[in-house]
């Protein structure tokens, strides 16, 4: 492993955004929906932007075990850290109440599940965990980061009418569809914390020089800053970059610095 910034990926989609917020460049002529992070092969995380205009499939994601029955190789559990949304913004996650595997399969093809869905109001530093199962849906007008397993898998319920292939079969069958429990979100407070410990990845925010959550770690870290700047053995890493193969003692954060860490192995 060599300690290094990722090189990105910009992808357009057509729920994207034409003009994206600084500190990444323009696009003319594009709906830029995604800035990924490229992870080489050892990084088992990956860590992207997301910018909407309209609402993302209402979707769902199996788990590991889930995911190896059905021929790939991992599942993907995801996390969302809020970084502007403009007002009535709103993120689906979880249904107003509990579904069967039929039940959510037939709201899907009626399009009732819009309805049935929990469409939570969001504001910028609110931090979501998305754990494999849940039934969620991005809503327009929101910049986020996203981090998530390495994974593409990725089971579609329903899509507004939008033509685009539909996964009902595997989507009801690993869905876990109830209401959100309210642990899956958090106001983030303007102090450094752990905000995610799990066994599929960890996730802690930090604000500027109090490095406290990650003093004990280990293990190499994926540090996404999302304001001022961060230097890992000299190396200055700033908000629209994101670096693999961080250790924690090898972090030098500024005053002004917010930035979020992930990692395995570490809770």
């Amino acid at each position: 492993m060599t300690p290094a910034k990722l090189p990105t990926i910009t992808v357009e989609k057509p729920w994207g955004v034409a003009s994206l917020p600084a500190p990444f460049a323009a696009a003319s002529n594009k709906r830029i929906g995604e800035i990924w992070f490229d992870p080489p092969a050892d990084c088992p995380l990956l860590a992207k932007y997301l910018f909407t205009s309209e609402r993302l499939s209402i979707q769902v994601h199996p788990d590991d075990a889930q995911a190896r029955a059905r021929g790939e190789a991992t599942g993907k559990e995801e996390c969302w850290f809020i970084l502007d949304a403009e007002p009535g913004a709103t993120l689906g996650i979880g249904t107003v109440r509990p579904l069967s595997a039929a039940e959510l399969r037939a709201a899907a093809l009626s399009g009732a599940i819009e309805d049935l869905m929990e469409w939570h109001a969001v504001t910028p530093g609110m931090f979501f965990h998305i754990p494999p199962g849940t039934v969620h849906a991005i809503g327009g007008g929101i910049s986020l980061i996203e981090i998530q397993q390495k994974s593409d898998v990725t089971y579609r319920l329903y899509d507004y009418g939008r033509p685009r292939e539909l996964h009902l079969g595997d989507g009801s069958a690993v869905a876990h569809a109830v209401p959100m429990p309210l642990s899956m979100q958090i106001a983030v407070a303007r102090q450094s914390a752990v905000l995610l410990s799990g066994a599929c990845f960890s996730v802690a925010y930090i604000e500027g020089k109090d490095l406290r959550p990650i003093a004990a770690v280990e293990g190499p870290l994926l540090l996404v800053p999302i304001a001022g700047s961060v230097e890992i053995d000299g190396i200055g890493v700033e908000a629209g970059e994101c670096f693999w193969g961080a250790r924690a003692a090898a972090i030098t954060a500024n005053e002004g610095s917010r930035f979020l860490v992930a990692g395995v192995g570490w809770r």
